[in-house]
């Protein structure tokens, strides 16, 4: 209670932006004695960062800015704000907790504490890969919340008896699930009901749709063997996606269900842990991006009884993803896939350990480096976000590097992250703008 009474003040109160006269020449922040990682190279570089309004205007060994706010950095690494590329920022304790124990309205509320938690630990940006979060996106967006920017998948689609069903044992086809009212997710049987739930969700907001395309853990009536959606079905979520100028990720875990979303014009393979060796070949070939949830497959996964909300059968199929996840990884960083990385982490348990995902990764991973791990949550990152094209929000800057033009999205970390990604921790990220505004200072005057 404490942590978040902080966050709110901080967030909220006292370091939030404010507006500014048209008239008035933006402001600018001068951030000084840094050591700069810039997100791309694999080397930290003295110097200083100016930033004006909400964009880097300068980055050099000897920026000068009079009238601009100072902020020394001690000596501390000045690096991109992270990106968490696979969120659930609307769940709580599992999918149906919004169906069965509260309203939306406190779904919402759950949401915006979860969104401040992010900036505290350093998150500035998150890809959420399905939940009724489009409303809180557009909110965030305009300024009417304090958040991460948002790149939403809106509801889920998922087919009858898919990873995103989660109807009751009684349910008839044809029924109207309550989650599907709320936008939670969509229950779609065929091109048709795919395409509308797709251009549903672009049209609230979307940036990318997310398909479940086989069986997964917390779920109760898909085996993870399962292979979900035909490949036509696929297909019209991917033509919707590139009239829009977007892409789809999908969930999937086995090469059936992989090598078919792949087949159907898929660009992001989300979880991927039970695939073969030569999938991995595939995906690279193709340009198949990976986005990989470390923490719950190697470790949450591995004592699955510490997911209080996991009944019997979700816990054994956990342990059958731990025991294939480690091999998956090491065969995607030994043939150089595209990998971004993102938490699938909620629950009071999980929602505040994101650097997590990633400093677990060079632990458990031979010859994996941090410099490795950290492209995965900045650079690399957003390029997969670019890949939304006209549905980004974020058209005037970019993300996940310090360059000049970029947007300042940008955190302060005590020790060298190339060296350890422990300075990930969330007491050691001291200082955190998102978009030219101040979110955290801890710095000593």
């Amino acid at each position: 209670m404490k942590l978040l009474l902080k966050i709110l003040v901080l967030a909220c109160v006292t370091l939030a932006p404010t507006a500014q006269a048209q008239d008035e020449a933006p402001s600018q922040t001068l951030i000084t004695n840094v050591k700069i990682w810039d997100g791309l190279k694999d080397r930290l570089t003295n110097g200083s960062v100016l930033v004006e309004g909400n964009i880097i205007k300068e980055v050099g060994g000897s920026v000068s800015a009079p009238g601009a706010t100072l902020v020394d950095g001690g000596g501390r690494t000045l690096m991109p704000g992270l990106i968490d590329m696979h969120s659930h920022l609307c769940l709580q304790e599992g999918m149906a907790e919004g169906k069965t124990a509260f309203d939306q309205m406190a779904m919402g509320a759950f949401t915006a504490h979860v969104l401040l938690d992010y900036l505290d630990q350093g998150f500035t940006t998150a890809r959420d890969a399905g939940c009724n979060i489009l409303g809180v996106a557009k909110a965030v967006n305009q300024g009417r919340i304090h958040g991460p920017r948002l790149y939403p998948s809106g509801g889920f689609l998922s087919q009858t008896g898919g990873h995103a069903d989660t109807g009751n044992f009684n349910d008839q086809p044809g029924y109207v699930d309550d989650l599907e009212r709320h936008g939670f997710g969509y229950i779609v049987d065929d091109v048709g009901e795919v395409r509308r739930a797709a251009r549903q969700n672009f049209r609230a907001g979307a940036t990318q749709i997310k398909l479940m395309a086989g069986g997964g853990v917390a779920s109760e009536f898909d085996p993870i063997h399962m292979t979900q959606f035909s490949e036509e079905e696929l297909r019209a979520a991917v033509e919707v996606a590139e009239d829009y100028g977007s892409y789809v990720l999908v969930h999937a875990y086995h090469d059936r269900s992989v090598n078919r979303a792949i087949d159907a014009g898929v660009k992001v393979i989300e979880h991927n842990f039970l695939v073969s060796e030569d999938t991995i070949k595939r995906m690279k070939k193709e340009g198949v991006a990976l986005s990989l949830q470390a923490v719950m497959s190697l470790e949450a996964f591995a004592d699955p009884e510490s997911i209080t909300f996991f009944s019997a059968d979700q816990k054994k199929k956990a342990t059958q993803v731990n025991a294939g996840a480690k091999q998956m990884i090491g065969w995607a960083y030994k043939h150089d896939l595209l990998i971004v990385t993102g938490g699938d982490m909620f629950g009071k348990a999980y929602v505040g350990r994101q650097a997590d995902n990633l400093r677990i990764i060079p632990k458990e991973i031979p010859g994996v480096t941090p410099y490795q791990v950290l492209k995965t949550a900045t650079s690399d990152a957003a390029t997969v976000l670019s890949w939304s094209g006209g549905m980004n929000p974020y058209k005037y800057g970019t993300l996940g590097t310090i360059t000049e033009g970029g947007y300042a999205d940008l955190i302060l970390v005590d020790g060298n992250p190339l060296d350890g990604l422990d300075a990930l921790i969330r007491d050691n990220v001291h200082f955190v703008m998102k978009d030219g505004a101040v979110y955290k200072n801890t710095l000593r005057p």
